[in-house]
């Protein structure tokens, strides 16, 4: 195999390639910012009095949003109150989406690194280098994370703020049989637990006990399945185990650290074993 040594091309004064370029090459295929499997919901999205948003990208499967702020050549302190401005914009206008603030500069120095340290923890926030490379006649982009997100919280955390829903509610919004797929979920819990019941709210069923949250699990049915999201730690054993199930195990969420799993009614009869595995483990972790 011919070993070809890449050159470093910078794009700030690039007369051929420029931002527009950039956001262009994300729009088509988001997945190359290593955020997951991301689908773009609006380009140079007007801010309300504060300019426009270079990229909006969406989770489909969740309600994860990402405002992408890209900068050619070295960021600086005004990339970062523009990406963060427009962050809590978002977030004001859509509350009901969860929001992370994505910086993405060539050039991202320590002097910025350390600015960004001040923020992230009581901000959502990523940071990007992006890194274009020439090959003979061809150019690629290179995106490597420097600064990821640092969890907000968990769940049930803020299970005060979250609005309540009820049984009907996931019923409609589901069907009467992927919300007893959560009935059934709750009885295997009940094998070691028998105090919990079920929460009802906006966004996904979760758990209580004794009117306490423990969301070590939470549900949201839809309309053919219900997703069952587990919190554990990503191993690779568990994985190995959901694959030889053949279950429809969905992309891991790291900012919640959670499996989530596509259930059906037969999946609960086929693999009760191992989906009472991945509760008690979660359940034992939640209270250790």
């Amino acid at each position: 195999m011919e070993y070809i040594k890449p050159k470093r091309i910078w794009l700030k004064n690039n007369p051929d390639l420029n931002e527009l370029w950039v956001q262009e090459r994300i729009a088509e295929d988001p997945s190359i910012l290593g955020l997951g499997d991301l689908i773009l919901k609006d380009r140079e999205r007007v801010q309300p009095r504060a300019g426009r948003l270079d990229l909006l990208l969406q989770d489909p499967d969740t309600n994860q949003r990402y405002e992408v702020e890209v900068q050619l050549g070295s960021s600086d302190e005004s990339h970062i109150i523009r990406t963060i401005e427009y962050w809590d914009i978002e977030r004001r206008r859509y509350p009901q989406y969860d929001h992370t603030a994505v910086i993405i500069a060539e050039d991202i120095t320590s002097r910025f690194l350390n600015v960004i340290s001040l923020f992230n923890g009581f901000i959502p926030l990523i940071a990007i280098q992006m890194n274009m490379w020439k090959i003979n006649d061809r150019v690629a982009l290179l995106f490597t994370k420097v600064v990821d997100e640092l969890p907000m919280g968990l769940v049930d955390e803020d299970e005060e703020v979250r609005e309540v829903a009820d049984r009907s509610y996931w019923e409609n919004r589901g069907t009467k049989n992927t919300v007893a797929i959560a009935d059934n979920l709750l009885e295997i819990i009940h094998h070691f637990d028998p105090g919990f019941e079920l929460k009802y709210n906006k966004f996904y069923i979760g758990l209580a006990k004794n009117e306490q949250p423990n969301n070590f699990a939470i549900f949201r049915p839809q309309k053919n399945y219900l997703r069952f999201e587990v919190r554990l730690d990503p191993s690779e054993e568990l994985e190995q185990k959901l694959s030889e199930a053949g279950l429809d195990v969905m992309e891991y969420s790291k900012r919640d650290r959670r499996y989530r799993v596509r259930l059906t009614e037969q999946d609960i009869k086929s693999h009760q074993e191992l989906l009472s595995e991945l509760l008690k483990v979660a359940y034992n972790n939640s209270i250790s």
